[in-house]
């Protein structure tokens, strides 16, 4: 999908994802020290909001313009973090960061394997030593097992295609794998997939 059709998509709704964070991404970076954070992909905010909350100094990149208006709507609507969130009008595949951060954050940013692959790569070069990366997707078995998601299967991916991305960053992956989250109303969980690594 191009930015228009996620311009789109946005403004037809209150809240695509809802205001609260992503359950993996508050389950895996709760207790991470804060310092310099980058959402690759960030949409309307939640998890860089959540972020900031938690004293991280925030880097929110989206390229739907209609996302990045309502994600600082919502920063307005809470109380204020120790630190404002700089959001950035950009493409997560193309992106370049200006400093290294301790953390960059890929969630349910659905591509297919050679897009996937820059913005995964992309995330990791923006690494300062010791920094973490976690990616967060739906999985190619959601289509076929579980609930929701992008039904093309040239979107999905695994642990172990992330892993494969990463191939000659030096970077060490201590998670690749397949989780089960709830969804409401349905009679079988989403199945999604987790990276977690560590620059060297």
């Amino acid at each position: 999908m191009k930015s228009a059709d996620w311009d789109e998509r946005y403004r037809i709704t209150e809240t695509v994802w809802g205001v609260a964070p992503n359950r993996w991404v508050a389950h895996e970076l709760a207790n991470l020290p804060p310092g310099r954070a980058l959402d690759l992909a960030c949409g309307e905010g939640r998890n860089a909001l959540w972020l900031a909350g938690l004293g991280w100094e925030v880097t929110g990149v989206e390229f739907s313009r209609v996302a990045l208006d309502k994600a600082r709507v919502l920063e307005s609507a809470q109380p204020h973090a120790a630190r404002p969130v700089t959001w950035v009008l950009a493409d997560a595949t193309t992106y370049s960061a200006p400093a290294p951060v301790d953390l960059a954050l890929l969630c349910y940013l659905q591509l297919a394997a050679s897009e996937r692959r820059a913005a995964v790569r992309g995330a990791a070069a923006a690494l300062a030593p010791g920094g973490t990366l976690l990616v967060v997707a739906h999985d190619s078995r959601n289509i076929a097992d579980g609930t929701g998601g992008p039904q093309d299967p040239s979107v999905l991916y695994t642990g172990a295609d992330i892993a494969g991305d990463l191939d000659g960053t030096g970077l060490s992956v201590q998670r690749a794998e397949e989780l089960r989250r709830p969804v409401e109303g349905a009679d079988r969980p989403a199945i999604d997939c987790l990276l977690r690594a560590t620059a060297p």
